[in-house]
């Protein structure tokens, strides 16, 4: 049996202070409903993390199967950090591939703008081993990539231009996607001068607060895009745990697992969305998924192999540095732009149509990571 794409939809991500989230989460599931109109839908699957901490509200897939008129269908709420929308998905596939479903509305949603950020900083936080002493030494997740890149300048000749490049890279991408949070171009001297975060990382290396929402329509009816691999792994959920600090297991493993269900390696993909909370987690990632040598990710930024026109185009769409990063949102977002461009109508679309495409989503500093691989059929 095979899972197609029928529909995906997308708000605009950044500060939607009119909106409520349940507002952004109907918005985005009528637009995937509406495009994917003959589809009887069987169940929902929302990804989301910080809907009862931040806005008091829970029960989101109910709502969504009850204000949106789809019956008595069965509905669930997953969490899994910023992978949330990835899992979500997932089981989505999942619930497909098992027979139980013929088609489910998968929407991923959070509402984060309108709390300070002191709040949102706490409850981010929740996706870190709270029992352990590094919660007591206070490592926060600017603080552990923060570590993570001062180690890999260490081992390797990349230095913080190199994050600064990577980080440009994703603002570009951003300026020509209408629904992406940033806007406004930057400059490479501006994101190496930025406000300090932790160091090496400044302002413009860390993924932003956001509000938005996405949504798609899978079915085992045929339609222009399949899905050809789903894969998931866990990963060390604290620093000293870590084997090699210069590695994110989950990644790896769960990419390795895509690949083999996909009958396709790192060299036949030719789009990806990568989870790039900070710049420093793109560099790991594109190492781990296989696309360049451990410890030369550096070199492939440096040399624009990353960039649309490059041999790599990763995170066209403006990533979670520039399209913003609305936790439980992120994973679906990244199936948006990538059936856009295996349409053919993408935000900087590829100049050659892509067949193959990758979406990878980080939850935790590892904890967990999703990877999908679509295909233009």
């Amino acid at each position: 049996m095979t899972v197609y794409v029928h529909s995906v939809s997308m708000t605009k991500f950044g500060n939607n202070e009119n909106a409520s989230l349940k507002d952004l989460m109907l918005t985005a599931s009528r637009e995937a409903l509406d495009e994917a109109r003959d589809l009887k839908i069987d169940a929902v699957f929302v990804g989301n993390y910080m809907g009862c901490s931040l806005v008091n509200q829970e029960i989101l897939g109910a709502i969504v199967a009850n204000d949106l008129g789809l019956g008595p269908i069965p509905t669930a709420k997953l969490e899994g950090a910023c992978a949330s929308g990835g899992i979500a998905l997932r089981q989505g596939i999942l619930g497909i591939l098992s027979g139980e479903y013929e088609s489910v509305l998968v929407v991923g949603v959070e509402k984060m703008k309108h709390a300070p950020t002191a709040t949102v900083t706490q409850f981010i936080n929740s996706a870190m081993d709270q029992t352990t002493n590094e919660r007591y030494a206070g490592l926060t997740f600017p603080g552990f990539f923060g570590v993570v890149a001062n180690r890999y300048f260490h081992e390797t000749g990349a230095n913080k231009s190199h994050l600064a490049k990577l980080a440009l890279k994703n603002r570009e991408n951003a300026l020509q996607n209408p629904l992406a949070q940033f806007q406004k171009p930057a400059t490479l001297e501006e994101i190496m001068n930025a406000r300090m975060i932790t160091d090496p990382l400044g302002l413009f290396d860390c993924s932003p607060i956001t509000d938005g929402a996405a949504a798609v329509v899978l079915s085992r009816k045929p339609s222009d895009i399949k899905i050809v691999a789903s894969a998931q792994a866990s990963g060390p959920t604290m620093m000293q745990d870590a084997i090699d600090l210069l590695s994110l297991p989950a990644i790896r493993i769960s990419g390795q697992q895509a690949y083999e269900k996909a009958g396709v390696g790192p060299e036949d993909i030719d789009v990806v969305e990568i989870h790039d909370c900070f710049s420093m987690t793109e560099m790991l990632a594109i190492e781990e998924l296989g696309f360049f040598p451990k410890l030369e990710g550096w070199l492939a930024i440096e040399q624009g192999k990353t960039r649309v026109n490059g041999e790599k185009p990763v995170n066209t769409s403006g990533g979670l540095l520039s399209r913003g990063h609305p936790i439980g949102a992120t994973g679906v977002a990244q199936f948006y732009q990538l059936v856009l461009q295996l349409r053919g109508h993408a935000p900087n679309q590829l100049e050659k149509r892509p067949r193959l495409a990758l979406a990878q989503n980080l939850g935790g500093t590892g904890s967990y990571s999703v990877v999908h691989i679509l295909e233009r059929v």
